[in-house]
């Protein structure tokens, strides 16, 4: 587990993380949300060991990250700007993370590398964007850390590349437990793979939640009338969101699925379904409940 205790970061006279305080369950995806500038990256830095606090605390498994070897063998960042030895070749890269990580996965590496058809000892710096994501995907996941700090990572993939690192982390997490801490300014690129979602504004965490617990008990529904209904038609319901479109409604409820249905089935529907909700709608409805237009916060 990670725990951050009232951690601040400043550069000069810029805040970059303003008092943040959050605890980040082992063998769980975190998504960290914000828009740029929102202090995810430092954030993502300080707790990889890479950054010192300012002020506050950072322990990894009741440790300090900070300077601690030890620790920082079990942690791997992935830079949105990638970075690479001048000259350095993936094989060259094997070679020297094998230095840094006691249980590197050197055969893991090559298979990775074979699959994802990047060529071993041609130069990194003739490789695109997507391509360095890659390779970096791959050493994190070979490097067998048990917590990767993942910066924009899904930004610069094609969707079969996307969808390959996901399901490289999926079966880490199912098969040793690695925890992934992934940053993002994008919620659709999250709602796939996250448990818990923190939303970073300003430097500061104002909204952190488990998407499961965000999940209980709220339903979308779909339906259609002969005629216009409105949401006052509707009292016995806990009515999040309304969306009219002549004779048909898209609503968001909280409750019992099976209340719900009832109580709209009672109004005599042409014909009404329940959807599900994407993690966008969700944490739309989450921040605004509690003041916050995540539109106008990352979009």
């Amino acid at each position: 587990m990670i725990s951050v205790s009232n951690v601040t970061k400043r550069f000069d006279d810029t805040l970059a993380v303003d008092h943040v305080t959050a605890e980040i369950q082992q063998g769980a995806v975190f998504g960290l949300i914000g828009s740029n500038g929102s202090g995810k990256s430092t954030l993502l830095r300080m707790l990889s060991g890479i950054l010192k606090p300012d002020e506050g605390e950072i322990l990894l498994d009741g440790q300090p990250v900070y300077e601690n070897t030890a620790v920082k063998e079990r942690c791997f960042f992935i830079s949105d700007e990638q970075y690479f030895f001048q000259n350095s070749t993936p094989q060259s890269m094997l070679e020297f993370y094998k230095t840094i990580y006691p249980r590197f996965d050197e055969t893991r590496f090559k298979k990775l590398l074979d699959g994802f058809s990047l060529p071993p000892r041609r130069k990194v710096s003739g490789f695109s964007k997507g391509m360095k994501k890659q390779l970096s995907v791959i050493a994190a996941v070979s490097s067998m850390a048990d917590y990767i700090f993942a910066d924009e990572t899904f930004d610069g993939l094609d969707p079969v590349a996307r969808q390959a690192v996901k399901s490289l982390f999926a079966a880490d997490i199912a098969d040793r437990g690695m925890t992934p801490i992934v940053a993002s300014h994008n919620l659709r690129e999250l709602e796939d793979i996250c448990d818990h979602v923190g939303l970073l504004h300003k430097g500061g965490i104002l909204f952190s939640r488990d998407l499961s617990d965000m999940m209980l008990g709220m339903h979308k529904l779909q339906a259609a009338f002969s005629s216009p209904v409105t949401k006052e038609q509707f009292p016995a319901l806990d009515i999040l969101r309304f969306e009219p479109r002549g004779s048909l409604v898209t609503m968001t409820v909280r409750g019992e699925a099976e209340q719900i249905q009832a109580t709209v089935s009672a109004a005599q529907p042409l014909f009404m379904e329940l959807l599900p909700l994407s993690l966008e709608e969700i944490f739309i409805n989450e921040t605004e409940v509690a003041g916050y237009d995540i539109k106008k916060l990352i979009f």
